[in-house]
């Protein structure tokens, strides 16, 4: 098969190349301006972040824990006082 120059065909494939090149440096940028209005809009919102979640939850559990375990000596001391009296 003999292979013959077209220089329209090649001005034509270098321009889809060069388009396509365009294409994906406009996704990342519209990806960057997304995710960076995204983290705007977050902040702006006062919405805390996983990290601060999580440690507000294991705080609460860690302070129901030890409400379970007064009432649980108070319930006992109330008892003693209770038989004591008796």
């Amino acid at each position: 098969m003999t292979q013959t120059s077209n220089p329209i065909l090649d001005e034509l494939a270098r321009m889809m190349t060069d388009a396509a090149g365009a294409a994906q440096g406009v996704k990342r940028e519209v990806e960057q301006l997304m995710r960076s209005q995204g983290e705007k809009l977050l902040r702006e919102m006062d919405v805390v972040s996983r990290e601060e979640f999580e440690a507000v939850k294991a705080m609460a559990e860690k302070a129901r824990a030890e409400n379970e375990a007064f009432a649980a000596r108070i319930a006992a001391l109330e008892a003693a006082v209770t038989a004591g009296r008796g």
